[in-house]
């Protein structure tokens, strides 16, 4: 069974609109004949008449005038779909979803990044998360995170790429009464006889036994940043830990020291899909690389 068609509804609307056949037509760039022929196809198909029709006056009927206001409103939400439809196309519409390691948020590259995005595309929906760094790489490449914001090195996906959007340094936590407390700056020598605690990204805390020659003593992997650094508070383990958490997670018993030698450099990047579609995804990698 057809069903009547947008250019049925259309021309309805016009000649309900104007109420004379020949001023309808003009306005739809069709020849009077092809509109009669329209509204008549669209009065078969809806079973009702839409009009009452003479040789000198057109007007709605009762069912016409009810099918008018949905009529009206159907090419509404079509306007609005098409609207819609290039929005997204743009990449000013759409959801993205972003996950991130603790110490982004203590660095506060997401925040800034988020925030100013939001401000320039208002209509894209930003759902943030937290994810463990191991997972990013097949949250990636399953769909569940379109974005990442994690801390380097990390093993991706070949379909996987990170780009460097903070540069920090490793600094060294550890218990208020430990010895090396009172020293300025501690060495890596210096730690060779100290117990870690290991937050997820490795990499500081294996610079500084690299630097001191000596293979480090693992004492817990608590998790996050928050985590390692409450474990430190607990007295006896030091933590290699990224400066920018020294002004965010302050607890007692904890005293936090540069590294004597060559800064040992930090960065947070920002993973993603190396050939991404989403246009809304697009932007805000645009936005999030060109700060």
């Amino acid at each position: 069974m057809r069903a009547v068609e947008l250019r049925h509804i259309r021309c309805f609307v016009s000649v309900a609109r104007h109420l004379h056949f020949a001023r309808a037509a003009e306005e739809l760039g069709i020849a009077p004949p092809a509109l009669t022929k329209q509204i008549q196809e669209a009065e078969r198909l809806l079973g009702v008449r839409l009009f009452h029709r003479t040789k000198r006056s057109v007007a709605l009927s009762a069912a016409g005038e009810a099918y008018l206001a949905e009529a009206l409103a159907a090419l509404d939400h079509l306007a609005r779909g098409a609207e819609l439809a290039e929005l997204a196309e743009r990449g000013e519409l759409g959801r993205i979803a972003v996950g991130y390691v603790g110490s982004a948020v203590f660095s506060g590259v997401l925040q800034n990044t988020v925030r100013g995005f939001r401000a320039i595309h208002p209509r894209i929906e930003v759902g943030i998360r937290e994810v463990v760094m191991s997972e990013v790489g097949a949250m990636l490449d399953d769909g569940r995170i379109d974005v990442a914001y994690v801390r380097p090195p990390i093993r991706l996906p070949e379909g996987v790429q990170v780009r460097t959007v903070h540069r920090d340094t490793f600094i060294l936590a550890l218990p208020a009464d430990s010895p090396l407390a009172v020293a300025q700056a501690v060495s890596p020598a210096q730690l060779r006889d100290e117990s870690f605690v290991l937050p997820e990204q490795e990499y500081g805390t294996q610079e500084v036994a690299r630097r001191g020659r000596f293979t480090p003593k693992v004492a817990a992997r608590p998790g996050t940043l928050a985590a390692v650094v409450a474990r430190v508070s607990l007295g006896g383990e030091v933590a290699v830990v990224p400066h920018s958490v020294a002004g965010c997670v302050v607890l007692p018993g904890v005293e936090y020291r540069p590294i004597a030698g060559k800064p040992i450099l930090s960065e947070v990047a920002l993973a993603f899909r190396r050939f991404e579609r989403a246009p809304a995804v697009r932007a805000f990698l645009q936005h999030a690389t060109n700060e």
